[in-house]
């Protein structure tokens, strides 16, 4: 089968939906490698992550050669490149659809990944907010099929743009595939860790009135790893009120290599949001065999499972007991290191998810 793909996040976004982007093309080309597969994108920065889609085997990097370049080509002329590539089924997997594409009789799927911006909307200014409704009501209402990457994602697909539930499909987010292959922890000095991005959803504020709540002998540092703006700086100024500057080591990127190891020796990662659409970090974090204390809403409960401990994001006393239950009882915090391993092994594994997506691929052609 000849498959094509939104591929503008995989080539020029290294976060959030350019990992699920290449994640997915790897194990679709890992698991199916007798497809044909056509990354169609406005342009490409060439970097060592990069660099392997462009020479994929079985994978074909298309893009613009006409007229129209940039934006305007990925809404308005990619269609006509897939139409003549011969491409029997598209993809996009970032919440978008290239206009014109649904009057091709191509049978095409969209990937959500959440709603965030109407959900949490203080984030997001209001312009950016119209565009991103109108980008994903578009989507939701042309595609064939829909996929929601949580329980909590199609609920909210549903809810806002009133698709029918049997029009999407749940098909969970790839993990880079060194997760699944487990380090060897190392004696390091006791420390817990945050990951994602520094902003008010993802609450690292609870955290750290969290830790304050605690006593003083279980105090050990957090690790911060991610970017941010006001609110990170709003974070690091409660800190610096407090008195509690020593306890907080920030650092904004790091590589898979480096994280994982972070994951493997961390005593625990806390991870309280408010709202995901689906919280890879913890499915990181479980495959490392790292505890988790994330929040009792959203999709969290169901990403993290039995073998994660739920706090409500609005308590610091409800985090602060749940860390402390991990960080006093070892023969508890091994139990949820290895039940929360071998969960997240069965769960989130490439070829379950890779199978999945190719049975609804197939449901639609």
């Amino acid at each position: 089968m000849k498959i094509g793909f939104d591929a503008k996040r995989l080539y020029n976004n290294f976060t959030g939906l350019g990992n699920h982007s290449r994640t997915t093309i790897d194990i679709l080309t890992a698991n199916f490698p007798e497809n044909e597969y056509y990354l169609y994108t406005p342009k490409v920065k060439q970097n060592d992550v990069t660099l392997p889609y462009l020479q994929l085997k079985g994978c074909h990097t298309v893009q613009p050669h006409g007229l129209l370049r940039g934006s305007a080509w990925r809404t308005f002329g990619m269609a006509s490149d897939v139409k003549h590539d011969g491409i029997e089924l598209f993809h996009g997997l970032s919440n978008e659809m290239p206009v014109g594409l649904f009057h091709s009789g191509i049978p095409t799927v969209v990937t959500i990944h959440d709603v965030a911006f109407r959900t949490f909307t203080d984030m997001y200014h209001w312009h950016d907010r119209q565009i991103y409704d109108i980008k994903w009501r578009y989507a939701c209402n042309h595609a064939d099929r829909i996929i929601a990457i949580s329980e909590g994602t199609k609920k909210d697909v549903i809810k806002f743009y009133g698709v029918p539930e049997h029009k999407v499909d749940i098909v969970y987010q790839p993990v880079n595939p060194r997760y699944y292959t487990p380090i060897e922890r190392s004696h390091t000095s006791p420390y817990m860790l945050y990951v994602g991005s520094v902003n008010s959803r993802k609450n690292l504020l609870g955290i750290v009135k969290a830790m304050e709540l605690m006593p003083k002998d279980l105090q050990i540092p957090l690790k911060v790893v991610g970017g941010g703006g006001a609110y990170k700086k709003t974070v690091r100024e409660y800190i610096a009120t407090h008195n509690m500057e020593h306890l907080f080591e920030w650092t904004e990127t790091i590589d898979n290599a480096e994280l994982q190891r972070l994951y493997t020796n961390a005593q625990l990662m806390a991870y309280p949001s408010f709202y995901e659409g689906f919280g890879l970090p913890i499915v990181e974090a479980q495959l490392c065999g790292c505890p988790v204390v994330t929040s009792n809403v959203s999709c969290l409960p169901e990403i993290g499972g039995p073998y994660a401990m739920k706090a409500d994001p609005n308590s610091p006393e409800d985090i602060c007991n749940q860390m402390i239950k991990l960080l006093t009882d070892d023969a508890f915090r091994q139990v949820q290191s290895e039940g929360g391993r071998q969960r997240a092994m069965q769960t989130f594994h490439p070829t379950v998810l890779a199978k999945q997506l190719m049975s609804i691929y197939n449901k639609c052609v």
